[in-house]
């Protein structure tokens, strides 16, 4: 125990050389290289949203004022985002030397950057269908504008909470539990109206992925670094940087490689966490421009008609008994969300909602034909039918055929398309926001997640090590749609890493990282619950 509570002496050195490594002079080209970058995007953002918004003739100045509000705090979420997850990217590059510290956070950015635009939206909308259905559906009113800011202020206060102590929470975390929060005080407010509150068959998959991946980091991690011992017989691999001289071109390849690659799928899964919020936002401030897809061509729109007219087929067929005809089938499909169990009058409901959406969209021949007042409506219905198809496809009844359910599961994913867009422009400013908040805020969290974790300076075998698991764990995680925490993922594998070698781990550092990860999710959603709950006494 004595040995394991002893503290190297070199570690001080270290710790004073990387101290010196953080002030360095930053490079000419990359100070150039970033803010060229910055003005790039904004130029793109900028243009872009103006653009948008002379489409929507119906907004007026007060949305436009809400518009800017809600985005920015959106934005903000992902600003202090970059303190935490981003940071963990560049971590073990700076921290071995292998770049400077601007020169790191720039390739990060531009990674991240990447690794947004070319992800799916899977993971934006999986965290979007945590939330209550009514609120999604009510976004456009001050309800649902309490939820969204409730939930990202929350969110906002209680990561920079924990990057003020240097503590490497979770962003994905933090996000997941306000929106518990949120969901739990508008079931608590208003229970006489049957209002939905948590999905808790959502959260459950969710929160899996959250507590199963830090283990996977830690576990393979260790587990890498073991093996590359017994195959890479490259003793520079093994070793703590010296001076502040780089490390050797090969070695310094794979560390500049695995910051790239986590930098890559962050972006391309954390990344995501806050698009879903921020389509919902442009959803409610500005529907005319957002709430459908208004960049499907007549081909797809087509394609969604026939796909809902055999949908009509298969519900009719399953169909024990026609419904009533003062029958609410709106309010009997949203029933059937709330609830997440199939009675004999959903199906029914649900085919005369297919059936009365085909009616409205049939008549015109694109999208952006569809008047201003109906759009924010139709893009409702669409998005009620896709979930009561989603719980529909989890039922054990009725029992769909084989064909039956490829025709659901299309006619689902023509639906998707038209509602659960994101525009390019909303990518490249959640990449933007990420990368300011690491080139600010990166310096608490690389200290701990190189220097306060293990008891022996982080040499490059095990940067590497960690690197390399939390890019395989998130391409896995962005793969099925699952949000996960780079930062528990890359600080676990780095804690792995230290476990593996012997180095030793400070316990105090693993013993409030284990109370970060556990008050997270409580305090986020107490802290988005009573905000909720003041914001929509004002709405």
């Amino acid at each position: 125990m004595a040995g394991l509570m002893a503290v190297p002496a070199s570690l001080a050195e270290q710790s004073t050389l990387l101290d010196r490594t953080m002030h360095r002079r930053t490079s000419t080209t990359a100070l150039i290289g970033f803010f060229a970058a910055v003005a790039a995007s904004l130029t793109f953002i900028v243009y872009h949203v103006v653009s948008d918004l002379d489409s929507a003739p119906s907004a007026n100045a007060g949305a436009y004022l809400l518009l800017i509000s809600a985005l920015l705090i959106a934005l903000g979420f992902e600003f202090v985002n970059g303190f935490h997850d981003t940071a963990n990217a560049v971590a073990t590059v700076i921290y071995t030397h292998s770049l400077q510290p601007t020169s790191a956070v720039v390739l990060s950015g531009i990674f991240n950057l990447t690794g947004v635009l070319l992800s799916s939206g899977t993971v934006a909308f999986a965290v979007v269908t945590l939330l209550p259905v009514e609120l999604i559906l009510q976004v456009n009113s001050g309800t649902g504008f309490a939820m969204v800011f409730a939930l990202l202020v929350a969110a906002i206060l209680w990561n920079i909470g924990t990057w003020w102590f240097g503590l490497p929470a979770s962003s994905s975390h933090t996000l997941v539990g306000s929106i518990i929060g949120v969901g739990l005080a508008n079931q608590f407010l208003n229970p006489h109206l049957a209002a939905s509150g948590v999905d808790w068959d959502q959260v459950i998959k969710v929160m899996k992925a959250l507590v199963i991946s830090p283990v996977i980091g830690f576990i393979f991690a260790g587990l890498l670094l073991l093996l590359a011992k017994q195959t890479l017989k490259y003793p520079g691999l093994y070793e703590a940087p010296k001076d502040m001289q780089p490390p050797p071109t090969p070695i310094r390849a794979l560390m500049v490689l695995t910051c790239s690659g986590v930098s890559f799928f962050h972006g391309s899964n954390d990344g995501q966490k806050g698009m879903g919020l921020i389509m919902l936002i442009l959803i409610g401030t500005v529907p005319t421009a957002y709430a459908l897809n208004h960049g499907m061509g007549p081909a797809a729109l087509h394609e969604l008609i026939a796909s809902s007219q055999q949908v009509e087929s298969i519900l009719d067929h399953h169909s024990a008994a026609p419904l009533p005809a003062a029958a609410d089938t709106h309010a009997i499909v949203l029933d059937t969300i709330r609830s997440h169990r199939v009675r004999p009058e959903s199906l029914p409901a649900l085919s005369a909602m297919v059936a009365q959406l085909d009616r409205e969209v049939v008549q015109y021949n694109d999208l952006k034909a569809i008047p201003p007042q109906q759009q924010a409506q139709i893009r409702n219905d669409m998005y009620v039918i896709g979930e009561a198809l989603r719980i529909l496809d989890k039922s054990s009844a009725p029992a769909f055929t084989a064909n039956e359910h490829t025709a659901l599961k299309t006619y689902r994913a023509h639906l998707d398309k038209v509602t659960k867009f994101i525009p390019t422009w909303v990518k490249v400013a959640v990449a933007l926001a990420l990368g300011l908040g690491t080139m600010i805020g990166w310096k608490r969290i690389v200290i701990t997640v190189g220097e306060k974790i293990g008891r022996q300076h982080l040499t490059y075998a095990q940067g590497a090590s960690a690197g390399l698991v939390a890019m395989g764990t998130i391409l896995a995680a962005d793969t099925f749609g699952l949000p996960v925490s780079t930062t528990h993922i890359l600080s676990s594998g780095v804690a792995g890493t230290m476990a593996a070698n012997g180095s030793g781990l400070y316990l105090n550092t693993v013993r409030n990282i284990l109370a970060g990860w556990v008050l997270t999710l409580p305090a986020a959603a107490l802290l988005s619950g009573v905000l909720f709950w003041i914001f929509k006494n004002f709405a």
